[in-house]
């Protein structure tokens, strides 16, 4: 057994290294925000005037965040003192659409910094913090954070193990689609994108989020084919029925999960399957977890659960939910199956729910 004294060590060094860590995360976020890795990657090498010149930023500022950026090994560095970003590091922090691209997770760590104050009183009284408070970095972080497999994994092999309607998506059949939390809307151009026979409708109660899809989607050239709903589950049954109702990264959030999935549920077309994608927890709760297990309720304590208890009566499930938990809430909405899908997938575990 380990001593208190090797413990304490192993404490220290581990808050030690998680201080740099996350410090170089945070300075991520400015490489992002303030277009720098894009001018890396489109223009380098650079010097840090020309950097500065480039991205419209202080001359200075461009030097220290190269400097710091190159000592972290995210950006090379010549000895003219020219620095650049690698195709490597360039699917990392400035490809939107990779599969390797995590960039955006600088932007979620970013908005919580701006409510901690206020997560400290929910914390002392109760109460949540809403998701409207996490403000334009959070809501770009999850966006974003999800865009790759929306964009390339959801229409391949998500919507491929549920092959009767993948077979009618593949035949150019007129399927109807609801993506319920469809949040910035990339999941929804994800699938317009790969079955342009589908009728696809994103609903998500953000309003700042749903004008963020609708501009993505006319960037995306399918602002026609696509519509945005700001709205509750109740819009479900008004514009229904579906033939496939996608709840991704989203059951966990809702305050009232059950009586969701009963609205979509109900909402429909015969034959039709709601597809739950949510984080691929462990069956049981076990410490110390895992890093996946980690992670998971480090966003469950700083933004889940908070954003879940602003609404009275909340099931206030967290993020860390368990596939015995979509299990239960399925059978209480009235499904009569709920299958885990034979899907690999390191991060998310699927479901399919039939009526």
């Amino acid at each position: 057994m380990a001593t208190t004294s090797s413990r304490t060590d192993a404490l220290v060094e581990r808050l030690f290294g998680a201080t740099i860590e996350s410090l170089e995360l945070l300075s991520v976020y400015l490489g992002t925000e303030l277009g720098l890795y894009r001018a890396l990657a489109e223009r380098g090498p650079l010097t840090s005037d020309q950097l500065a010149e480039a991205a419209g930023i202080a001359p200075r500022y461009a030097r220290e965040w190269l400097e710091q950026q190159a000592v972290a090994g995210f950006v090379d560095v010549d000895d003219a003192r020219r620095f650049s970003l690698d195709d490597a590091h360039v699917r990392v922090l400035a490809s939107p659409e990779d599969m390797s691209h995590v960039a955006p997770f600088a932007h979620l760590l970013a908005g919580i910094g701006g409510v901690l104050p206020q997560l400290v009183e929910a914390y002392r009284s109760g109460d949540g913090v809403p998701y409207a408070e996490y403000g334009r970095a959070f809501r770009h972080g999850q966006g974003h954070i999800n865009r790759p497999a929306f964009t390339h994994v959801l229409p391949t092999e998500w919507l491929a193990a549920l092959p009767d309607l993948h077979e009618r998506l593949r035949d150019g059949a007129a399927c109807r689609i609801a993506d319920v939390g469809c949040g910035q809307g990339w999941s929804t151009i994800g699938v317009a994108r790969a079955f342009p026979s589908a009728e696809v409708t994103g609903l998500d109660l953000d309003d700042a989020s749903i004008a963020d899809a609708r501009r993505h989607a006319v960037d995306a050239g399918v602002g026609d084919e696509v519509r945005f709903v700001a709205g509750d589950a109740s819009a479900l049954s008004r514009l229904g029925p579906f033939d496939l109702v996608m709840v991704l990264e989203t059951l966990h959030d809702l305050a009232r999960p059950v009586e969701f999935l009963a609205a979509a549920r109900a909402a429909l077309a015969p034959g039709g399957a709601v597809l739950v994608v949510d984080e691929k927890v462990a069956d049981e709760f076990a410490a110390p977890g895992d890093e996946t297990e980690r992670m998971m309720y480090g966003w469950s304590v700083l933004h889940c659960l908070p954003t879940q208890l602003v609404e009275d009566d909340s099931a206030a499930l967290g993020t860390v939910l368990r596939a015995a938990d979509v299990r239960r809430l399925a059978s209480e909405a009235g499904f009569s199956r709920a299958d885990v899908l034979d899907v690999d997938d390191e991060l998310f575990r699927l479901y399919r729910l039939d009526r």
